[in-house]
């Protein structure tokens, strides 16, 4: 799972150029691929809000993800809990430090949103193709985890791990 992709589903509700976000309805589908298959889940938003321009674009987006919401959709029983466990652990996420990540959008031309991503105290910039589904964005974000120092099970980082490659 060195590369992690995310589904961002952002129902906003509009009120002049202020956007409410409903925490409720918006969602970060995640999906992490290794060497022999993937993982897919969700993720839920802590808090957020947005501050729109007038052509409607985000001036502002300011989102915290809720780690500790994360969940997996395709295991079940002694597989989803040990799964939840190590990925939550300090091999990747590191919740009971980090407990949170965040999204800030920094500009949006209209069809990508470029934004500061932080996780486990550490922030690179993401570019986010997007399209408006009536008052919701959906989009999708991929990253590469070892930039976030989450470096277990990767290639890049240990040899030899053949189909164990995370």
């Amino acid at each position: 799972m060195k590369l992690l992709t995310i589904g961002l589903l952002f129902a906003l509700g509009f009120s002049a150029m202020a956007a409410s976000v409903d925490l409720e309805k918006s969602k970060f589908n995640w999906k992490g691929t290794k060497v022999t298959g993937f993982h897919i889940g969700e993720l839920s938003l802590k808090s957020a809000s947005v501050e729109l321009k007038k052509d409607g674009k985000m001036k502002t987006g300011n989102f915290v993800i809720d780690i500790n919401s994360l969940t997996v959709t395709d295991l079940e029983g002694e597989w989803k809990t040990k799964f939840l466990t190590h990925i939550k652990s300090k091999d990747f996420f590191e919740v009971e430090k980090y407990p949170t990540a965040k999204l800030e959008v920094e500009a949006d031309n209209g069809k990508i949103l470029t934004a500061k991503l932080t996780i486990k105290g550490k922030t690179n910039t993401v570019k986010v193709p997007y399209t408006k589904t009536g008052k919701g964005i959906s989009g999708l974000m991929k990253f590469d985890r070892t930039k976030f120092d989450m470096v277990y099970g990767s290639g890049d980082f240990f040899k030899g791990l053949g189909d164990k490659a995370i």
